[in-house]
């Protein structure tokens, strides 16, 4: 198939299993001490199989340095077939064929975990890709630093776009920080471009749970709750495969409430840890704010329900749970609006919870009201307390103009986080790793900023079209609103773009 031998693969003859339940081959016989294992559970993925192992074996940090331990899940395609022959092409290629199909990815990677013999460790699904230097990156840096553990960029591929996921975790260059220290680094909890030191693993006994789903997500908490010092590179590392052809495997319809189901038990499992309170308050964020809340209600499977009940009941076995937590879980939530969920959920006001989140689906052009120098979004099918609900930042384009030799930018930014206001940044929509950034801080209380861009350093950007934003509070985006109409005292202040494309303000006054 590949041209690396002739004779075919013949399981019958040519595997054994132990007692354990499967077969090694390969083990123990490359005699060069590698620095990375890198650990792949395969089921069922022989269209993408062959282009996964390639992105290990090209790696600039040289494929001799690399243990590649893939571990197939009984799989009914022509995996093991495709496995086998590079298995006898490349001895530090360790194959691993289990007798049963275990369920979830838990079982192979563990096994990864408990074969693997280099000091440090990744994993990689059989449907991804590695950037050809994404393993040296991560694997230099953990050397440099003795840090346990270091994590790099994300990318999503589909037939349309590429998009960064995770990008709070890699957004900057960090060096042996805490991971407490990097804004909502308990987000993105997948195994991509992440490599940790082994021996980490060993000494807290930190495994893959046996469970159909959050199993990733558990593992990591373990994984960033015990380790010392953490870094981040902008470094590519890996792709996520979601191109049109991967479409049917991949975004199967999976039942939410068995997820949640799943979701529950990490949140009573990260209750027995016992964290510290301020840690325990940042993982808990994640599992109730965003699993519960986001992943839960502000989704099209909840407002296309006809059994709403459901989710609600789901709910409440979170809130049973949370109920004697050290702390209020929702003084840590980030978005405004998932507060005002829960207190509609906690009143009861079912119909009231999914007007609210139908409304912030559908409507894409929303008002906005500054009162005391805060943003508020303005909710029209609301009379009353939740008529004005808070975002955390609103950044307003006030004036922009060339004068010289320089763009000059002003804009006014409102909200909790203007002290870290950092920088315009331009990203190019072609490529979404080319970006230029520029010094933008907040001067004043009133949250007035300022862009000056030299001409030279506009015609130094590649021609293309830019997504234009300010970044804040270390990754986060903020678009600057220049058409929104936003309210002031009671007036309208409202800027818009002329027949003849200039800019235009009016006034007005609000009813």
């Amino acid at each position: 198939m590949f041209g690396f031998g002739s004779r075919k693969f013949n399981e019958e003859k040519d595997v054994v299993y132990n007692n354990e339940g499967y077969f090694v081959k390969n083990k123990g016989i490359f005699s060069k001490k590698t620095q990375v294992t890198v650990v792949t559970p395969v089921y069922n993925a022989a269209p993408f199989l062959a282009n996964t192992i390639e992105s290990v074996i090209s790696q600039s940090l040289h494929f001799d340095n690399i243990e590649y331990i893939l571990v197939d899940d009984r799989s009914s395609d022509s995996s093991r077939e495709i496995l086998w022959t590079y298995a006898k092409k490349y001895k530090n290629i360790v194959l691993v064929f289990l007798k049963e199909n275990s369920g979830s990815p838990s079982k192979p990677r563990n096994l990864g975990i408990e074969l693997a013999s280099s000091e440090y460790i990744t994993f990689l699904d059989a449907d991804d890709r590695l950037h050809s230097e994404g393993l040296e990156a991560l694997y230099t840096i953990l050397k440099e630093t003795g840090d346990d553990y270091a994590v790099g960029k994300t990318m999503k591929e589909t037939s349309k776009e590429q998009k960064i996921i995770g990008e709070h975790q890699s957004v900057a260059e960090r060096r042996s920080i805490s991971p407490y220290d990097v804004p909502n680094m308990f987000q993105h909890l997948a195994p991509n471009a992440r490599m940790m030191r082994r021996q980490l693993l060993l000494d807290y006994n930190i495994r893959f749970p046996e469970m159909k789903f959050a199993e990733d997500k558990q593992f990591f908490i373990d994984v960033l709750t015990n380790c010392k010092a953490v870094s981040t590179t902008k470094q590519v590392v890996s792709y996520l495969n979601r191109l049109d052809e991967n479409a049917e495997s991949l975004t199967k319809q999976t039942d939410i409430f068995e997820k949640m189901d799943s979701n529950i038990k990490v949140i009573e499992y990260v209750k027995q840890k016992n964290l510290p309170v301020e840690q325990e308050k940042i993982v808990m964020n994640r599992l109730i704010e965003f699993d519960s809340i986001t992943r839960l209600f502000e989704r099209q499977h909840f407002l296309k329900s006809k059994n709403k009940k459901k989710y609600y009941e789901k709910f409440h076995q979170v809130l049973d749970i949370a109920h004697d937590l050290r702390y209020d879980f929702t003084d840590n939530f980030f978005y405004p609006i998932n507060k005002v969920i829960y207190q509609l959920f906690i009143q009861k006001d079912y119909a009231d919870l999914e007007s609210l989140v139908q409304w912030n689906r559908n409507e894409k052009y929303k008002q906005y009201i500054i009162k005391d120098n805060l943003p508020y979004m303005v909710v029209p099918i609301f009379h009353g307390e939740f008529r004005h609900i808070r975002v955390p930042m609103l950044a307003l384009f006030r004036n922009g103009k060339f004068e010289g030799d320089e763009y000059k930018l002003e804009a006014q930014v409102f909200g909790d986080y203007n002290d870290s206001v950092s920088e315009l940044v331009f990203r190019s929509r072609r490529n979404i790793n080319e970006e230029y950034t520029f010094n933008f801080r907040v001067n004043n209380i009133a949250g007035e900023t300022n862009a000056t861009i030299s001409i030279d350093q506009l015609d130094s950007l590649s021609t293309g079209s830019y997504e234009m934003f300010i970044r804040y509070n270390g990754y986060r985006k903020l678009s600057l609103l220049k058409q929104e109409q936003v309210e002031f005292e009671r007036r309208l202040f409202n800027f818009y773009t002329t027949i003849n494309s200039n800019l235009g303000f009016k006034i007005s006054k609000q009813s």
